[in-house]
């Protein structure tokens, strides 16, 4: 006999968690949320999930209230005698706190492993870390995946004949690396200094982009300061265009506006956080196909080591 598999999803990604239930094959489990007009709210499945695999999939971007409903629904399969609970977290949230880069500071992604496991998780499914050692802070199996197995194929569909791989800032060396030695071109860094968070002081570029298309990856884009500000970096130096590809578009305060006003040509991102207004500089690809597939993996105890190109 088959195991029974149920995926729902929460207020946040409910367009994602449709995408994935349609290419695994399989409708949405009944997930009812009740909502009290103090702003409390409480899920309930409206069907059994008594010994299945449930897969509960939200984002746990601001607001808090992403991270207590992805809880609460943890919570009540668990109650519900579901047999593993696998939390699809394509975008998990708080992963900048990831360390005590000054005294006396919360390690906000480890509360949240904490959360998590103490709500009932089995299993944490997510993708692009903004740290791998994240991993590390759960004591369940974390399926790790990379937006890089849509992103690669899109690149290459793109046929640019200068092509030459950046980071945004030297955080992102490795990735840039990592593309750059895939398709067989140059990579190069824009060096950057901050006073404060969300604000540079100064920045510089390494490494000879004259006459490039260059396309800068990197994990985020929340205000999109450091982006707009490497590509208009990139383009004084002498760039021929400067695209973008980013897994995860928080894009909070002022990012719409400067994307728009950018020179950017084009701003790849994905949809593990659902776009906040549509922008014609902005194109989205979608990780339901991934997620599907390693869904299924998980349920059938295969490898997902296919999964990766880089």
């Amino acid at each position: 006999m088959s195991k029974e598999v149920k995926i729902c999803a929460g207020t946040a990604t409910m367009a994602l968690g449709e995408k994935i239930s349609k290419v695994y094959g399989k409708e949405m489990a009944n997930v009812n949320i009740l909502r009290f007009s103090d702003g409390e709210f409480q899920p309930s499945f409206e069907e059994t999930v008594r010994g299945a695999d449930v897969f509960i999939i939200q984002s746990t971007n601001p607001p808090a209230d992403n991270l207590m409903e992805l809880l609460q629904m943890v919570d009540a399969a668990k109650r519900a005698s579901a047999q593993n609970i696998i939390a699809v977290i394509p975008y998990y949230g708080y992963a900048r706190q990831d360390r005590k880069d000054k005294p006396r500071v919360s390690i906000g992604s480890k509360l949240v492993a904490n959360l998590l496991s103490a709500a009932g998780v089995t299993r944490v499914m997510t993708m692009d870390l903004h740290a791998d050692q994240i991993q590390g802070f759960f004591e369940v199996p974390v399926d790790h995946l990379f937006a890089s197995s849509i992103f690669l194929p899109y690149l290459q569909s793109l046929n640019l004949p200068d092509l030459i791989m950046a980071a945004p800032d030297t955080g992102g060396t490795k990735r840039a690396n990592a593309y750059a030695k895939h398709l067989n071109c140059d990579s190069a860094i824009c060096y950057k200094q901050r006073k404060v968070a969300n604000q540079i002081e100064s920045m510089t570029v390494i490494g000879d982009v004259e006459g490039k298309d260059v396309v800068l990856v990197d994990d985020l884009i929340d205000t999109a300061g450091t982006l707009t500000k490497s590509a208009e970096m990139m383009m004084e130096h002498g760039a021929k265009t400067v695209r973008a590809m980013i897994t995860h578009p928080v894009l909070s305060g002022p990012a719409y506006d400067r994307i728009n006003n950018s020179a950017l040509t084009e701003l790849v991102v994905t949809d593990t956080i659902p776009l906040k207004q549509q922008s014609d500089k902005i194109k989205v690809l979608s990780v339901a196909e991934i997620f599907a597939s390693t869904m299924r993996s998980v349920v059938s105890y295969e490898s997902i080591s296919s999964q990766f190109i880089i």
